[in-house]
């Protein structure tokens, strides 16, 4: 009987029942514990095939592997195997922590000149030529895999295993949830030919929508079943089968007779690259994340200016709490937009921007009484999945996967069944510009994935969706579980806010969720912010995002998932 067949029904009921809760109702639930292993996704299904790997001897890099393949099937609106990841990987053997960069290169024939000799201004959102950087999701995966069994040495399981529950999915088809359902309907808006309206690629019309035309309703089946060919020929072959073969030969064949950019050269050549983390301590504790071509840097900027400020005696959830990070946050960002990009083309000074002392100076340019105006962030949406694993030997995998924009590129290469990213769209035309687009290139990246480390352990793993607000959801997390004591569970649920632009807004302020007290939000208009009171008490545009935190005394795992999601966290 195949894995898929036999996933736990306990796990699978018990994640289902969790998170199909309207928001609502799953606001204040448990904090999940377990003595042995943990896994928080944003979908059900794939925290339940991920437990399962893990309880039939896979390590949490398996667990993980196995995790992104199902969310890359189930969660298409948020990643597919057509985008991008990045890893944090923990070696409990060794004590060893990695980060791994599974991020795409722009194609050799992606050039400013290429576009703009078609009259554009900047590269198109959305069909095949936003798609002009290499999909890094399967080659992060097998780099991933091949390290773990080399160097952890506890896994019982071959490859082709930790695909099973995707492939099974694609095949058979999974009960289309809630949220998928949103953002299909937001995305064929027809009368939006920029952004949405993606029925006019007939690759997602025949993948996403029902014959009709129409999209599928909450718990109707949907099958991927070119897809499913697809993961097929990867369980079978590794990366080369995705890269090397007739995968890529498709997906290429696709693009250049529909105006795309990518070769099979620009597949063959790709590879997914290991460095190390980048870390800033806080408050006795080291938070790490990965190097740019990553925002991460941006996500630790903020709590290197937050070590500053005491915001245990300020309160959580009062107006200098919010204000500090808001405007920490505008400092980080103005950072990141100058200097990041791919590192391989410029020399950007990581350490410097996160020394303690420039931590200081962008602390000192913080005004308690008067939000500032010309620190302004970028524009880089984005819909993600972030989701952790610890395995019971204490390896643990903080990872992030996404394809950019809900539903990436809207294109579903013919044949394949791969969605493809869009994230090349967010290189500039300008060849004056930081992150301006050149071959070969890797672009700016909102996705990060983070770890705390106590002592020389990991203590808790987090991440969230949600573009620019990535920095400000992690920064809410550790400040409220470090500086105020909150529970896994109860950091996630308590209100959000988001300075900057997210997916689908046009405008640039600071949006909060319902939950925060008026007199909260008086005090900060008083103050100079833009605020906008979202009607949602819990919101997506907040992102969804997940924690597992490792005692060090009695090493319980403590796991959480967002209400604002379709995400569970279990253990056993």
């Amino acid at each position: 009987m195949s894995f898929w067949k036999k996933l736990s029904t306990v796990a699978l009921t018990t994640a289902i029942g969790l998170a199909t809760l309207s928001p609502v109702q799953a606001a204040n639930r448990p904090t999940s514990m377990s003595p042995n292993a943990m896994v928080t996704t944003p979908h059900y299904l794939a925290t339940a095939a991920a437990l399962k790997t893990l309880e039939d001897g896979g390590n949490a890099v398996d667990a993980a592997i196995t995790a992104a393949s199902t969310l890359a099937v189930v969660y298409p609106h948020y990643t597919t195997i057509g985008g991008d990841n990045f890893w944090l990987i923990y070696n409990a053997k060794t004590k060893e922590l990695k980060a791994l960069n599974g991020s795409g290169r722009a194609g050799e024939k992606a050039t400013i000149d290429y576009y703009k000799g078609k009259g554009y201004e900047k590269i198109p959102s959305r069909g095949y030529e936003s798609a002009n950087t290499v999909p890094g999701v399967v080659s992060g995966w097998w780099e991933a895999y091949n390290y773990a069994h080399k160097s952890m040495g506890n896994s019982k399981l071959p490859w082709h295993r930790l695909l099973e529950p995707a492939i099974g999915y694609a095949e058979n088809g999974y009960p289309v949830s809630p949220n998928q359902v949103y953002w299909t309907k937001y995305a064929i808006d027809p009368n939006d030919n920029d952004l949405k309206n993606l029925q006019r690629f007939e690759g997602f019309r025949k993948t996403f929508l029902k014959p009709n035309g129409e999209p599928y309703a909450p718990g109707e089946i949907l099958k991927q079943k070119d897809l499913a060919k697809t993961l097929q020929i990867i369980a079978k072959k590794g990366a080369d089968g995705f890269y090397k073969g007739e995968v890529a030969k498709k997906i290429v064949a696709d693009m250049q007779k529909n105006g795309g950019l990518l070769t099979l050269k620009d597949f063959e050549k790709h590879t997914s690259t290991w460095a190390e983390p980048i870390t800033v301590d806080y408050r006795g504790y080291k938070a790490y994340n990965v190097p740019p071509n990553s925002q991460g840097m941006a996500s630790l900027s903020i709590l290197n200016v937050l070590n500053n400020f005491d915001l245990k005696s300020m309160g959580e959830g009062t107006p200098d709490y919010y204000h500090t990070i808001v405007e920490a946050t505008k400092q980080a960002f103005a950072d990141r937009d100058k200097w990041l990009t791919d590192p391989a083309f410029v020399d950007i000074p990581v350490d410097e921007l996160l020394s303690k002392q420039h931590g200081k100076d962008l602390a000192a340019r913080i005004d308690m009484k008067q939000a500032a105006k010309a620190v302004e962030p970028l524009d880089p949406k984005g819909d993600t999945t972030w989701f952790g694993v610890v395995d019971k030997d204490g390896n643990a995998v903080s990872i992030i996967q996404s394809h950019y924009f809900d539903w990436g590129s809207g294109i579903v290469a013919k044949d394949t069944g791969v969605l493809l990213q869009n994230r090349g769209s967010y290189f500039s035309l300008d060849p004056k510009h930081i992150n301006h687009l050149e071959p070969g290139k890797r672009t700016f990246h909102t996705i990060n994935p983070a770890m705390l480390f106590k002592g020389d352990k990991p203590y808790l793993l987090y991440g969230t969706q949600g573009g620019e607000g990535q920095p400000q959801t992690q920064a809410a997390l550790v400040t409220r579980i470090v500086d105020f004591g909150f529970s896994v569970q109860d950091a996630i649920e308590a209100p959000r806010w988001l300075h900057g632009r997210n997916w689908g807004s046009a405008s640039n302020n600071l949006k909060v969720e319902s939950r925060i007290p008026q007199e909260v939000l008086d005090e900060l208009v008083k103050r100079g912010h833009p605020v906008e009171k979202l009607e949602a008490a819990y919101t997506d545009a907040m992102g969804q995002s997940g924690a597992i935190l490792i005692d060090p005394q009695t090493n319980v795992k403590f796991g959480g998932a967002d209400p604002r999601g379709e995400g569970a966290a279990m253990g056993y």
